[in-house]
């Protein structure tokens, strides 16, 4: 397995990555956990002010994640973070969320909120996020609100 030295994120660029993020998409929510195609990708993937980041190695995409200004009209919000199953617990969601983070600060965000799978709530509790209100379900799956200041 590559060192996260070998990885890169960054913006997509191009027509061809956002297809290669969609398919790591797809093949994490609707073929591993069951997300229903139809939900999957949705109207904010074609929203200009929605930032989409991957995770490359050797230019394959092994990690996305995108970064909305607003959901609901509560500020910025992380989603759709993906691993391909044979990197995860290897720090590549990591650089996706700290990536998606500086973008936001870069735009001058100054708190993040997100939705996180309720199995996985540690990893971001781990990268500062609390926990706000209860768990809840979203596509069938249990999750809960978490926001950072940023």
């Amino acid at each position: 397995m590559a060192s996260n030295a070998d990885i890169t994120v960054k913006l997509i660029e191009t027509p061809a990555e956002l297809e290669g993020a969609f398919s790591l998409r797809i093949r994490v929510f609707v073929g591993e956990q069951g997300v229903p195609a139809d939900i999957e990708v949705d109207e904010a993937d074609t929203d200009p002010g929605t930032v989409h980041a991957v995770a490359l190695h050797d230019g394959v995409i092994i990690g996305t994640g995108r970064l909305l200004p607003d959901v609901d009209g509560k500020g910025p919000h992380i989603g759709r973070m993906a691993v391909e199953q044979d990197r995860r617990r290897a720090g590549v969601g990591g650089l996706v969320l700290n990536f998606l983070e500086d973008q936001g600060r870069a735009r001058g965000f100054r708190q993040v909120t997100l939705h996180a799978q309720e199995y996985v709530k540690s990893f971001y509790a781990g990268h500062g996020y609390r926990e706000v209100g209860d768990i809840f379900e979203e596509a069938g799956i249990p999750h809960r609100e978490m926001v950072k200041e940023l």
